[in-house]
């Protein structure tokens, strides 16, 4: 080999040896570039999950919280239903009370007024079925009143009137006016947990 070969070996040695070299400095940086890809992929996922987590547990919440509020609700209305069924049972019940017991009802509520004065005014069917002696045993229990023969469009017991002043004691007024009472009862009764 002459001279100028060995030139050139050497050249093409000394090439060989800094492309391996360059090689070796940039598959280090690429090994090195794939693992910080590689953390920050694992990273990134680690961060997906957790939100798809976060994600599922407030939407199970939020999915519960209002299935919650639908049994609550359906049983508002149920029980809403149930104590309107009872207090329309009650005005029926106290509507067709056999006449003597009606009657002594509304002697009770007469006595309430105990005192007051004016005209009753009932309903046409107790207006047909009123007893005879029902003035007396109203003016017995402290109410000082005539019956008006015009009937009232009241469901049963009496309007008493004494000039501007009114005293309604028709069941379904009195109900009406102390329905918080009777629903406070009935949830007691038939609600209790």
């Amino acid at each position: 080999m002459n001279g100028g070969e060995t030139i050139i070996n050497r050249i093409n040695a000394d090439g060989d040896a800094a492309v391996a070299a360059i090689k070796a400095e940039a598959d280090k940086a690429n090994a090195a570039v794939l693992a910080e890809a590689e953390k920050e992929a694992q990273r990134r996922a680690q961060a997906i999950a957790d939100k798809t987590a976060q994600k599922c547990a407030q939407s199970k919440t939020a999915s519960k919280s209002r299935c919650d509020l639908a049994v609550r609700s359906a049983l508002l209305r149920q029980r809403r239903s149930e104590i309107d069924k009872t207090v329309d049972m009650l005005l029926d019940y106290l509507t067709n009370l056999d006449d003597s017991a009606y009657f002594d009802a509304l002697y009770k509520l007469a006595a309430q007024l105990r005192g007051k004065s004016g005209v009753l005014s009932l309903n046409q069917k107790d207006l047909n079925r009123l007893p005879a002696d029902f003035t007396d045993k109203v003016r017995a229990a402290g109410l000082e009143a005539t019956v008006s023969d015009a009937p009232a469009d009241i469901t049963g017991g009496f309007i008493l009137k004494n000039g501007d002043i009114e005293e309604n004691m028709d069941f379904r007024a009195l109900i009406s006016a102390r329905r918080d009472e009777i629903e406070d009862f009935i949830n007691r009764e038939l609600f209790r947990q």
